[in-house]
């Protein structure tokens, strides 16, 4: 059975569990957000897109 679920959404999850159980304020979060949004953005952006990519290719080659 495959699962395929965005990073995105991923992401959003972890957020939210850290607000709520670890004490991350909302405006943490924002932050955290324009961080992302500005670092896409930047010449970095492509950069961090692959090392992703390639990451999740590794992972999804993983056989259980």
């Amino acid at each position: 059975m495959a699962l395929s679920i965005s990073a995105v959404v991923l992401l959003a999850i972890v957020v939210f569990m850290l607000c709520r159980k670890s004490g991350l304020k909302a405006g943490h979060a924002a932050v955290c957000v324009l961080l992302g949004f500005y670092l896409a953005s930047s010449s970095l952006g492509p950069t961090i897109h692959q090392v992703t990519k390639s990451a999740t290719d590794v992972i999804s080659n993983i056989k259980f």
